[in-house]
């Protein structure tokens, strides 16, 4: 027989140690303690105890409080350890170490744990806070295994003069790839755009190094490894081969650290009883309210519940030893979803929303609970009121609201620095009270978005009804549990179409940021939206009078596939067998005539090409080539058939614009100069532009209006540069923000400075911090870091008295000493967003040889020359 009692704690981890705090604080009158914790290692925090040395760990998220008796704030690994350390012999944790759990077997009231070291303990309930830290996910290539690839980092510092590559974009990546460029040269590779994934804190400090001139740090968005070149010698560099946007790329380096998350251990986890969801090697277990798992008694908390940071798993730590205890207790969250609900038509408690929202959205009920809480507390609930009326008072309640939560908080902090204070503790450090997250009101009939919007937020029905509609197909109903509004999620695209929000309906507004996160650890959720997306992408294109349910099979068979800048989609001369439908991107088509390459048509994102192929001669007539980073949905000969036998009133309009298509390339075959001049400007990755500057210097009187006229509506500061800009024939492109339908500005900003407008104008506000990421984002060079300028003298003083400088930027001017103290700040074109007389560059150009266009403007601008 083991020795038992009546909490057994497994694994010494942040979530462990709080819930042992916890039982321990219960156990002080007792003669003997209840509790064990039990860790596999030597040390307590296992898991923090790799923690490169000197690193920083933050207590994000910054909005919840911290329940434990054991300690936590931000600071470096070795300081937290201390208090940690501290704390838990203050308290009377019961700690054994080097006590690795081999099983678990039994239910609540009789469980028995069995050790490595052949001991036996029993308890009457276990909580379970292993982690998954143990169970690295690797490389997935040959020679992953190699000692040329590790998957942790202890001590950077002991690493010199080497070249290193770093995969991965979550926290341990990015934590990891600083500390090596103290010593080393550094290249972080994300197989995505952007650091979704990463902390608020770690997102800054990668943008900052990737942005310092002193920092020998670069980065390899949206690439992966494909394969790896071992060392011939220990000590020697290898190669590792990525697979990047813009091709393969062979990178020299003497080691790899990949660090790509974890997986948990579920053989460990099926063997002591627990069932996971799915096949998944993400699957985590499916957990109650109060973290119990499918065995009564057994609760599974921290990384291995969903939640894997320090300040949520000591939450949970401290709130299961409650309810182990039979204590009703809400956890910490609590009062911040109940200002999101709390507008809402209907009293339930929070937990009873939640679950309702679950399981009316079949999106969600495949999320972990925890994880659908942490969805809810990042998104705005929305409420479309009827009545006037109601609407007026429910305003007034929500200004009420707010300006008790904010007294709330503030009356909390007190509290807590004076306790500290009592206690010998310093207060904590905190960012300033932020406006809370309350019910967000509408109206009856408003609008979610309108047709040609550029917002891109995800939106969830879970009371009511949506009504979708667009100019070339009959109007569509949504009812509870369907979304939308992932269309210009997944594509970058406007909106296409209207959505009207009828009177008593209840939306769930996801932030991109936060459904990006999402897919990317959620398969199962990303499929759904996918498949959706696909259905509703060939209702709206080939089968509008036919509801996009009915499409399912067919959007099942169609295929997604993704091609870098400069890759062959196909070649003249093909045999085709598929048409495709461009989800992002362009595409440059061109034909081979008297030994010349000339452009005959550039489709881009929400335009389809190669039909031809399906509806007439199958050989290809033009090469199609992604002119930058290129989605295409591919549908085959099959599945179009399909399309137009379900909806054969869409075959005219496919016809009509079959037909232009066929037309424009005639003309630009049967004028090659034209042709040259669409070729440049594609060259120039204006395929992707949705509102560029063009200035055709066949008008141009070299005046410089344009630049004077954007200084002057801009505080001094001129957005563009013609003299720089590009030349071909009589057409310049001037260095000007060519507002790019996926802004490539736009990916990291940290204090999201850099927003876009419903119209499509993309500019940056006076949040902005001058971290320079933008600038190094931005492929066109067409963002600058500059100091605010300094006032001048006005016009009628110019004029009258020759004071000053004159209209336009001064390139003599010295910015004052406040502007150097504020420091440099992003700047560019905005398109003069909310002027009503629009852009000032082509409202002051004399001869109107300024002018803004998007690809589907090419033709326009070519046809008269």
């Amino acid at each position: 027989m083991g020795t038992r009692y009546t909490i057994a704690v497994i694994g010494a981890g942040p979530a462990g140690l709080s819930a042992a705090g916890r039982a321990a604080e219960y156990d002080c009158e007792a003669a003997e303690p209840n509790h064990v914790l039990l860790e596999s290692s030597a040390l307590l925090a296992n898991t923090i105890q790799k923690y490169q040395k000197g690193k920083h760990v933050m207590d994000e998220p910054g909005y919840l409080d911290l329940r434990s008796p054991v300690d936590f704030s931000a600071g470096t690994r070795e300081a937290i350890l201390d208090t940690w350390a501290e704390d838990a012999r203050a308290v009377g944790i019961n700690l054994r170490c080097d006590t690795e759990v081999t099983g678990i077997s039994g239910r609540r009231g009789d469980f028995t744990i069995r050790c490595a070291d052949g001991s036996i303990v029993e308890a009457e309930h276990v909580v379970l806070a292993i982690g998954t830290q143990g169970n690295p996910r690797r490389l997935g290539v040959e020679g992953d295994t190699s000692s040329f690839v590790q998957y942790q980092l202890d001590d950077p510092d002991e690493y010199g003069d080497e070249d290193i590559l770093v995969v991965g974009a979550g926290d341990a990546a990015i934590e990891n790839a600083i500390g090596l460029t103290r010593r080393n040269r550094v290249v972080i590779v994300n197989r995505r755009g952007e650091f979704s994934r990463a902390k608020q804190g770690n997102l800054d400090a990668i943008l900052a190094a990737l942005n310092s001139r002193d920092t020998a740090l670069s980065c390899r968005y949206n690439s992966q490894v494909k394969s790896l070149h071992l060392p011939d010698q220990p000590g020697q560099p290898g190669t590792v081969v990525l697979e990047t946007s813009d091709g393969v790329e062979e990178l020299p380096c003497h080691r790899v650290i990949a660090r790509l998350g974890s997986i948990p251990p579920r053989k460990f986890l099926e063997s002591c009883g627990i069932e996971l969801p799915s096949e998944s090697p993400e699957a985590l277990p499916e957990l109650d309210g109060r973290y119990q798992c499918n065995v009564p008694g057994l609760h599974v908390i921290g990384a291995l519940a969903g939640y894997p940071l320090i300040k949520q798993a000591m939450n949970q730590g401290h709130d299961v030893i409650e309810y182990i205890r039979g204590n009703e207790v809400k956890p910490v969250e609590h009062p911040l979803l109940q200002l999101q609900f709390g507008l809402l038509p209907y009293q339930a408690d929070v937990d009873e929303v939640l679950s309702l929202y679950q399981q009316r959205v079949p999106m969600f009920a495949r999320m972990n609970a925890l994880a659908f809480r942490e969805l809810i507390l990042e998104s705005e609930i929305c409420y479309a009121v009827g009545d006037k009326g109601e609407f007026r008072a429910l305003g007034k309640r929500r200004r009420e609201i707010r300006d008790k939560r904010i007294a709330e908080i503030r009356a909390a902090r007190e509290g807590e620095d004076q306790r500290r204070t009592e206690a010998g503790k310093p207060p904590k450090s905190r960012q300033p009270i932020q406006e809370p997250d309350i019910t967000k009101l509408m109206r009856g009939g408003d609008h979610a978005f309108r047709d040609g919007e550029y917002t891109s937020t995800f939106f969830t029905i879970v009371e009511g009804e949506v009504t979708l509609s667009s100019g070339s197909g009959p109007e569509t109903t949504l009812t509870p549990g369907q979304f939308f509004g992932e269309m210009s999620l997944l594509s970058g695209r406007p909106r296409i179409g209207n959505a009207r929000v009828s009177a008593d309906t209840i939306l769930i507004e996801t932030p991109r940021r936060t459904m990006v996160k999402l897919m990317a650890a959620n398969r199962e959720v990303a499929q759904g939206i996918e498949t959706v997306f696909l259905q509703r992408t060939l209702q709206q294109f080939f089968a509008p009078s036919v509801s996009y349910s009915a499409l399912r099979d067919i959007a099942h068979r169609a295929t997604t596939n993704r091609f870098n800048k400069g890759d062959t989609i196909y070649s003249e001369g093909d045999t085709g067998d598929r048409l495709y439908l461009i989800r992002s991107g362009t595409v440059a088509l061109t034909s081979r005539r008297d030994g010349h390459d000339i452009a005959v048509g550039q489709p881009q994102s929400g335009q389809i090409f190669g039909q031809m192929a399906l509806m007439g001669d199958p050989e290809r007539r033009e090469m199609a080539v992604a002119a930058v980073r290129t989605e295409v949905i591919e549908i085959e000969r099959p599945e179009f058939l399909e399309l137009l036998r379900k909806s054969p009133d869409s075959i005219p309009a496919l016809q009509h614009q079959t037909s232009q298509q066929l037309q424009h390339a005639s003309r630009m075959e049967s004028v090659p100069e034209s042709s040259g001049i669409i070729s440049f400007l594609m060259e120039q990755g204006v395929g992707e532009a949705t509102d560029a500057l063009v200035i055709d210097e066949s008008l141009c009187i070299g005046c410089d209006n344009c630049e004077i006229a954007c200084a002057e509506t801009h505080d001094g500061i001129s957005r563009l540069d013609r003299k720089s800009g590009a030349r071909f024939a009589h057409v310049n492109l001037p260095m000007a923000c060519r507002h790019c339908e996926q802004p490539h500005c736009m990916k990291e900003c940290p204090p999201n400075a850099i927003h876009r407008e419903p119209s499509g104008e993309v500019f940056i506000d006076d949040t902005c911090i001058g971290c320079g990421n933008c600038e190094s984002n931005c492929p066109y060079n067409v963002i600058k870091m500059t100091y605010d300028a300094p006032s001048k003298p006005g016009l009628i003083q110019w004029l009258l008295f020759g004071r000053g400088p004159g209209p336009g930027e001064d390139p003599r001017a010295v910015p004052t000493a406040k502007s150097k103290e504020a420091g440099k700040k992003a700047v560019k074109c905005d398109a003069c967003v909310g002027r009503k007389g629009g852009p000032a560059c082509v409202e002051a150009c004399p001869t109107g040889a300024a002018i803004r266009i998007g690809p589907e403007d090419f033709t326009d601008l070519v046809g008269n020359k």
